[in-house]
């Protein structure tokens, strides 16, 4: 990707208004303020499972759900947390499943992998690697199928292109002309492997031209830029051109999940990328443009930290699930009398 100058980087502010600047940066901190305290919770032995947080990347959520359309389908891999936060959903919810309770957005069986919300359009958070890209695509023909006008947005990541499923669907997307884009999250580490092990092709944007597929590189530590290729990305899939796939280049400031010591990178590694901390560069933006105070930002730091309080408040003040729920949401009870325990 080229280097942006200041012009660049000046017209790109000016695309966006006050409203987007301050969205983007509420969003964004809510998100990684949520993160942090589920690393806490985590800790502490609140919830188990796996755990996977997302900080560091926030800036492809801010900047995708400002470029998509409400209806639009997303689908997502395991480090899913803050998916349905960019979407709308309530995060106390989001808490409350990953302690397992009967308020999360899947009664708690889903867990920290699974996160759902129909409403919204989120298909999930999928834990099986790569899974989610043929589901994703089966939600793109069904689309087509209907004629509804929706994208679905699927995303993956580094080490999930390593996938034979992958290349299944590229071929049938692209055979069938579907609307939908192809993310892939690439963090730079599939796990603890970096993808200079893993492939001889670094670029990843590349495979899809391979499948004859518009693709292209995005910074993704700048939500204008997220924002720019999401946009562009949509309205080629939506006006029937076919698939998209953007290789967003982000970077996670903690391991793979909670039990990675992340020692396969450098101490110096992380600290640069944490100067691209997509935070402070929506930050330093709404300060210059003199959108906000530094005393207005501090107000929503705190109105933040509140609201994750209570997450974790409505989460261990909700109800466990019992044991007849287990048979609860597997099927259907008519068709399956011999399931109908009481």
């Amino acid at each position: 990707m080229a280097k942006k100058t200041e012009n660049d980087k000046k017209k790109d502010i000016k695309k966006h208004d006050k409203k987007t600047y301050m969205h983007w940066y509420e969003s964004m901190l809510l998100m990684r303020r949520f993160e942090e305290k589920c690393g806490q919770l985590y800790t502490q032995q609140k919830f188990g499972g796996f755990c996977h947080l997302y900080i560091g990347q926030e800036a492809i959520l801010a900047g995708m759900v400002s470029a998509m359309k409400k209806n639009d389908n997303v689908i997502t891999a395991y480090r899913d947390h803050v998916h349905p936060i960019a979407l709308g959903t309530d995060p106390k919810y989001i808490m409350a499943e990953l302690y397992g309770k009967t308020t999360g957005t899947s009664k708690g069986k889903g867990g920290s992998m699974h996160m759902f919300d129909k409403e919204r359009g989120l298909f999930g958070g999928h834990g099986i690697v790569g899974g989610q890209i043929g589901l994703g695509t089966g939600l793109a023909f069904a689309d087509r199928y209907k004629k509804s006008g929706k994208v679905t947005y699927c995303f993956m990541g580094d080490g999930a292109v390593r996938q034979g499923i992958l290349h299944e669907t590229f071929n049938m997307a692209m055979m069938w002309n579907l609307p939908i884009v192809y993310i892939i999250e690439n963090n730079f580490y599939a796990m603890g492997t970096a993808v200079s092990r893993s492939s001889n092709v670094h670029n990843l944007y590349e495979i899809g031209e391979s499948y004859d597929m518009k693709a292209e590189p995005v910074d993704g530590m700048t939500c204008e830029d997220v924002y720019d290729a999401i946009d562009r990305a949509a309205e080629h899939a939506r006006s029937g051109k076919g698939p998209y796939l953007l290789e967003v280049k982000t970077y996670r400031y903690k391991g793979h999940s909670m039990s990675d010591p992340a020692k396969y990178r450098t101490k110096q590694e992380l600290e640069s990328f944490k100067k691209e901390d997509p935070i402070e560069k929506v930050k330093d933006t709404i300060l210059k443009e003199e959108y906000a105070t530094e005393e207005d930002l501090k107000k929503i730091g705190k109105k933040v930290m509140q609201k994750v309080q209570e997450c974790v408040e409505f989460a261990e003040s909700s109800p466990d699930p019992e044991a007849k729920d287990l048979y609860e949401s597997v099927y259907m009870q008519n068709d399956y009398p011999f399931l109908n325990h009481k």
